[in-house]
């Protein structure tokens, strides 16, 4: 696709365009995913596919969007958010970090860093769609374990951010920087574990 025009225009046919679109990425990634697989799994020409996305990057970032808005959903809807902080931290954590180390996930971050000087905007929407909004989720549900007298914070947005900083220890430098090329269930477990434990050795009551 040409990266001349970052420029997303929508139409009749952009949401299949999209649902098509995150087919084909989830299975194949950023790199894997042609311009007519996409196109064919959309069931739109190329044509069509190249009106509303003049670029592929941006393609994959609205889907990209897209897919951490409804993560974010997810989460939200099958996390007991009255539950001891224990057990909605744990869930909390093992769900952010099961997405970031995916091979979605990996990617989203990559493209971002890489496209930061050409489309800063890529950036900021994916900010926006991801981590702004499980810093509100989580200032959400602080408010609330803290009227029920369980935790103990008085900045919340910093709270929120050091427990997502906690969830990525060990296991997402070593990722980004290729020492390792997949994490296990088990090392999800360990470092969600430790992330909670420190967090609420801080701040529970």
């Amino acid at each position: 696709m040409n990266d001349a025009s970052p420029i997303v225009r929508k139409g009749r046919k952009f949401d299949q365009v999209l649902e098509g679109a995150r087919a084909v990425f989830m299975v194949d990634g950023f790199e894997g995913a042609s311009v007519d697989d996409i196109a064919k799994q959309a069931g739109v020409s190329k044509a069509t596919l190249y009106s509303y996305f003049p670029d592929k990057r941006l393609l994959f970032m609205e889907v990209a969007n897209l897919e951490c808005a409804r993560q974010s959903q997810d989460a939200v809807d099958n996390i007991d958010m009255s539950a001891p902080p224990r057990d909605v931290l744990c869930q909390a954590g093992r769900h952010f970090l099961r997405f970031l180390t995916s091979k979605f996930g990996q990617q989203v971050f990559r493209i971002c860093v890489a496209e930061s000087d050409r489309f800063p905007e890529i950036g900021r929407a994916f900010y926006k769609s991801g981590p702004e909004r499980m810093r509100a989720e989580m200032r959400e549900y602080f408010t609330a374990s803290i009227a029920r007298g369980e935790l103990k914070i008085d900045d919340l947005t910093l709270a929120a951010d050091q427990f997502g900083e906690l969830c990525k220890a060990d296991i997402w430098p070593r990722l980004m920087f290729g020492v390792i090329s997949s994490v296990s269930d088990e090392d999800i477990e360990r470092v969600v574990e430790g992330a909670v434990e420190t967090f609420l050795a801080r701040y529970g009551v």
